[in-house]
């Protein structure tokens, strides 16, 4: 894994389809460490996570089970969806335990509503670190820019980019991204100049 912030780490899955890193992310914090949007771990990210353990996986929408199954057995952790992509991210076989709700908190996390992408899509803010999670609601592609995915693979494109320019109202300085390459200092920056070309 690799340390981006302190206490908040990384680790990738290339994808050749896409051209791009999926990403998994682990926060280290004292009210307990989460996972979120997990790949499918090597056995020194498993090591490296054992020296502090997992109590929640975060899935940020229905597209990224991933390996947060693998994560919920190996720690006995807890995993959290909204209830709007439950459903669906079941049908994939994930084992969900409770709700991510809007407004509510993981750890040290606010829980962002960005419906578009699937209307259960969330973000995660951590207002005191100045750090945004986004699943598929924005992606790094190209590095160091904010971009979308195609518009065929949303359920509403309109209803995504409302929810995306809201993220602007949001204090946030690193943007951490599930596809692609987080962006860590002048992000909210990159993603006004998003919103802008539309």
């Amino acid at each position: 894994m690799r340390e981006l912030m302190s206490g908040i780490w990384t680790w990738p899955w290339f994808s050749e389809p896409h051209g791009y890193n999926f990403n998994g992310y682990y926060v280290s914090h004292p009210n307990g460490c989460i996972c979120i949007d997990p790949v499918e771990p090597t056995p020194e990210t498993i090591q490296q996570m054992r020296r502090t353990g997992v109590e929640t996986v975060a899935i940020t929408n229905r597209n990224h089970v991933r390996a947060a199954n693998r994560v919920r057995e190996t720690f006995g952790a807890q995993t959290l969806i909204h209830a709007a992509d439950a459903e669906y991210a079941r049908g994939q076989g994930a084992q969900i335990d409770s709700d991510l709700s809007v407004g509510g908190r993981v750890g040290p996390f606010v829980v962002i509503g960005v419906p578009g992408k699937s209307p259960g899509e969330v973000a995660l803010h951590w207002p005191e670190r100045r750090a945004l999670v986004v699943g598929d609601a924005v992606i790094g592609n190209p590095p160091d820019h904010c971009s979308l995915l195609r518009d065929k693979v949303m359920d509403d494109p309109a209803r995504l980019r409302q929810s995306v320019k809201g993220l602007l109202a949001l204090d946030f300085d690193a943007l951490l991204v599930g596809d692609g390459e987080p962006i860590l200092h002048g992000a909210k920056e990159r993603l006004r100049e998003l919103v802008e070309s539309w």
